[in-house]
């Protein structure tokens, strides 16, 4: 299990050449850049961000930031009523959102709303393009995959790891308890069912793997589940 820190709405500041250690957060959130920029890989692929972009992520989403020259302030808010349909935005006056934040955070989250767009984003090198493929396909292979681009297995896992600070096969068993986690908390499918549609052997594996995940089984996210609800409002 990757280190679960809280997060904390509001401004924060990193230093330049400043490095946050792969982490998740137990809740969604938005990562708004108001000046600076750095790097961020994690379950939703790597993204280099600047001033206006806007970071997504849904609950237990796993990532590393590595901070550029000149540092980075950044504004996080909440994901309530926010739907994440995309990994990457962009807004184009963080300023106001920041300022809106100091005195209501729901106001800000309002303003965030009406400016908020998907930027598109594209595959820079292999390893982003292994990240793509793996999150499209939790199944495949990656003797394959790295046959069919010329890289050996050794080569795939090394220089993907210095990346994303963990192994092809680790970001895909991520990738699929994710799906599995969407599936047994924004639907009623039999748990069978959904471990067999994420790709695990069988629920016991999605068991163990959730666990890793989110601390908690399966059964215990059917039973009383808050992101539910949120899903449902956000729809």
């Amino acid at each position: 299990m990757i280190a679960l820190m809280q997060m904390k709405e509001g401004r924060e500041s990193w230093e330049a050449r400043d490095c946050i250690a792969r982490h998740s957060h137990a809740q969604a959130y938005i990562a708004i850049v108001l000046s600076g920029g750095y790097e961020e890989c994690g379950s939703r692929g790597r993204f280099r961000v600047e001033p206006g972009d806007v970071l997504l992520h849904d609950a237990f989403d796993g990532h590393l930031d590595r901070f550029r020259c000149k540092g980075a302030q950044i504004l996080n808010l909440a994901a309530t009523g926010l739907a994440l349909n995309f990994s990457i935005g962009q807004v184009s006056d963080p300023d106001t959102i920041a300022r809106a934040a100091e005195g209501d955070v729901a106001e800000a989250r309002a303003c965030l709303r009406k400016q908020l767009m998907e930027k598109p984003s594209a595959a820079e090198d292999w390893p982003d393009i292994l990240a793509r493929d793996l999150l499209a396909d939790p199944g495949c292979r990656l003797d394959a995959w790295a046959d069919q681009h010329g890289l050996s297995a050794e080569a795939v896992s090394r220089g993907f790891g210095k990346v994303f600070e963990q192994t092809p096969a680790a970001f895909r068993a991520e990738a699929r308890a994710r799906r599995a986690f969407a599936l047994i908390t924004g639907t009623d499918a039999p748990l069978a069912s959904i471990a067999a549609a994420a790709g695990f052997a069988d629920q016991a594996h999605m068991s163990r793997c959730m666990r890793a995940l989110t601390g908690l089984p399966p059964g215990a996210w059917r039973k009383s589940n808050p992101f539910k609800t949120e899903r449902t409002r956000a729809a």
